[in-house]
Formats: structure tokens, C-alpha cells, sequence
């Protein structure tokens, strides 16, 4: 299998505090936190905001920071980000070094009252597990200091998330202790029951070998039996021949049965490299982009399934 979409690049941001306060935060100290009463939860992206909302249900507030089909690993903060944080009371992240723009972020909305849950934490990260093949000399690195933040595609990682998210709203908000716990238990059901689909379904076509050109599935890869065997770092817009050539070969040495893009992608140069390839383009989900129905995850994860089970045989 090959994968192919834009990168990610990582830092490691560290959540502060500052004393002086931004017009945006003195704006939204003056605005009501939740008309409704409830408690009002901000939530970093997609799959954050799925478990979040599949835990809170009809509880508490949730909203969300980055726009699904929005690049989070690069995503600038906006006027908004900080009157919604600023007027939050808890904060959700992935965490692992993914939201680059939460640190800054948190300390313009000044909130002393927020609580922020890292949904990562108990989760032991994943650094390189392959070859990085890089066809453009000016290609920048994309680096995973805290290691691989795609924990979310791994069905028993999520369990692990669902439960960080769970335990961090009751601490917030004891009074709606029970609702937390029964929507974590059912979801968590359903995690288990997609876990038990993806072991029966991909041990029939055991060390399945890829490249990706988006380093997001590792933890899916080593969870299922899965083999990484290279990530191919190419530019976000243009290709030269030689870039071109690179990648071809890293394929052709590495004997790759597919080609993979993500929702959202444009496929053009997909298309022109699937091609040269004689290869197939298929589609494989990150959950970055997409619907904010909290079984979204389900119904993408199981499409993902399907694909695998295709470009394994």
C-alpha cells in the first residue's frame, strides 16, 4: 500500500500563562460563558470533538477549534479560538505535540478557570518506526518531537482517549458524573466492537506492506499486524521529474501493491503518479476532515477496513 498526502510537522508546545490580557480575552470576560447553563467545552479538532461530544452528549456545550478539512498541524489561531477559550471551562487536546497553536492561544484568553485534559495522556507514543525517504532536498522535516500524534486511528488507543476526555469532564463538572460514564461505556463498546472487526478481518492477509507519504498510520499498523516499511516525504504543491522519479523508485524498491490519498486531497498529481505506477488510487481516512456526528468515527474507520482489506489481498 502506498499513501500519499500533505505532511505534518510538530513541536512541542508547553501551556503558560501571561499577565497581560488580549482585547479579545477582555471582550469575552464580558460575555457570558454558556447562556444555557451548561458546561462549555472547546475541543482542538475532528476526532477530539467526536469523543468529546459522544462523552458529554447533551450535558454540556461542545464546540470546536479547527474547522474539520482544515490542516491542524499548521492551523493559525484565530479572534475567535481565543474568546471561545476565553470563555470555556474545559479544554480538550490530542496532545503529543499536535496542536501547535494551543500555546499561544491559551495565553491570550487568559481564563485562570480553564481546565484543559490531554485525551494522550497514559498513551506511550510511537516515534519513527520506518525509513524516511525524502525526494525534495528543500522539503522541510516533519518532526514528531513528542512522537507520532495520530493516536486516535488505533480503536483501543481511542478507548484510552474516550476515557482521558471522560474522567476530565467529571472532574470538571461532578454533577454530571453519571451521564459521562454512561455515554464513555457505550462508546467505548462500540471501540471495542470496531477493535474486534479490524483483528478478524486483516489477520486473513497478515505483514500487509505499505509506504505513506503521511506518517498518520503507524499505530494503526503495529495494533493490526500491519508493515510500515517507509514514509516518502513529498512537497505539498509541486513536483519536479526528479521528485517525481524518487518517489517511483521508493515504490518500485519497496515492491508497494497501492496507492493511497485522503479525503480532501487534491488527487491530480495522485492521479499522474498512480499512472506511472500502474497502480490503483484509493482513499484512506485520518479522520481530519469530515462529519461531526460522534458514530462519523465508526462509519470512516469502517471504510478505512474496507479498504485495507482490498489492498492486502
Amino acid at each position: 500500500m502506498l499513501s500519499i498526502t500533505t505532511g505534518c510537522s510538530q513541536s512541542n508546545p508547553t501551556q503558560g500563562t501571561t499577565s497581560e490580557q488580549s482585547p479579545q480575552a477582555q471582550e469575552a470576560a464580558s460575555t457570558p460563558s454558556a447562556q444555557s447553563g451548561k458546561t462549555k467545552v472547546v475541543t482542538t479538532f475532528l476526532p477530539i470533538y467526536l469523543f468529546t461530544k459522544a462523552v458529554a452528549g447533551n450535558v454540556a456545550d461542545v464546540e470546536i477549534l479547527v474547522p474539520p478539512g482544515t490542516e491542524v498541524h499548521e492551523y493559525q489561531a484565530t479572534p475567535e479560538n481565543v474568546k471561545a477559550i476565553a470563555t470555556a471551562n474545559v479544554l480538550v487536546k490530542n496532545g503529543l505535540g499536535l496542536e501547535e497553536f494551543l500555546e499561544d492561544t491559551v495565553k491570550n484568553a487568559q481564563n485562570p478557570k480553564l481546565t484543559e485534559i490531554d485525551a494522550s495522556i497514559g498513551i506511550k507514543p510511537l516515534n519513527e518506526i520506518s525509513p524516511i525517504v525524502k525526494t525534495a532536498q528543500e522539503e522541510k522535516d516533519h518532526d514528531h518531537t513528542q512522537g507520532n500524534p495520530h493516536v486516535w486511528l488505533d480503536p483501543v488507543l481511542a478507548k484510552q482517549q474516550v476515557t482521558n476526555i471522560r474522567d476530565g469532564l467529571i472532574a470538571a463538572d461532578p454533577a454530571n458524573k453519571t451521564t459521562y460514564e454512561a455515554n464513555a461505556t457505550a462508546y467505548i463498546k462500540e471501540l471495542e466492537s470496531l477493535n474486534s472487526e479490524f483483528q478478524q478481518t486483516l489477520q486473513k492477509n497478515p505483514s500487509c506492506t505499505f509506504i505513506t507519504f503521511h506518517d498518520a498510520f503507524p499505530y494503526l499498523a503495529k495494533r493490526y499486524n500491519l508493515k510500515q516499511v517507509a514514509v516518502v516525504q513529498i512537497p505539498e504543491d509541486q513536483l519536479s521529474p526528479t521528485d517525481v522519479q524518487n518517489a517511483v523508485n521508493a515504490v518500485k524498491k519497496y515492491k508497494v501493491k497501492a496507492l493511497f490519498s485522503e479525503p480532501g486531497v487534491d488527487n491530480k498529481l495522485l492521479r499522474s503518479l498512480s499512472q506511472d505506477l500502474k497502480l490503483n488510487l484509493r482513499t484512506l481516512d485520518s479522520l481530519e476532515t469530515g462529519e461531526t456526528d460522534p458514530q462519523h468515527y465508526f462509519k470512516a474507520m469502517k471504510a478505512n477496513l474496507q479498504t485495507l482489506e482490498t489492498a492486502c489481498k
